[in-house]
């Protein structure tokens, strides 16, 4: 699939609480997040050199992307737009898959918060035992 096909390729990339649609576009652009620029989204929070990983691993810099991300942090906020940012590379050529995999950005993490129980304090922390 070519992005000349259709104006943008997209893709959809969980992480924690937090999605992302990303949508990437052929040639020079800003990169935005809910239409505010990545750093100005993210501030001091930013992670740039995880967060283009998956352009920089392919050696493409003529794609630019839109993200919008719903839920979550800051971490699982980038996470997701990583994750749909490769997924959605993958899509426009299905040779760049390797690369991606063999980086591990195409896995979608299962971690998740464990839920609180009743009776604890948190998820696994007891309130304090007193033997007497």
């Amino acid at each position: 699939m070519k992005i000349s096909d259709k104006k943008y390729i997209e893709a959809v990339g969980r992480r924690k609480t937090s999605t992302a649609r990303v949508r990437i576009f052929k040639g020079k652009g800003t990169n935005t997040v809910n239409g505010k620029s990545v750093e100005e989204f993210f501030g001091k929070n930013l992670r740039k050199f995880e967060l283009y990983a998956p352009l920089e691993i392919l050696g493409v810099d003529d794609i630019y992307f839109s993200a919008k991300v719903r839920g979550g942090g800051f971490t699982g906020q980038q996470g997701a737009i990583i994750l749909g940012l490769a997924r959605a590379l993958v899509k426009l050529d299905e040779s760049n898959k390797p690369a991606l995999r063999k980086a591990g950005l195409l896995t979608r993490d299962p971690r998740m918060v464990e839920r609180k129980k009743y009776n604890h304090v948190k998820a696994r922390k007891k309130p304090q035992f007193s033997k007497r």
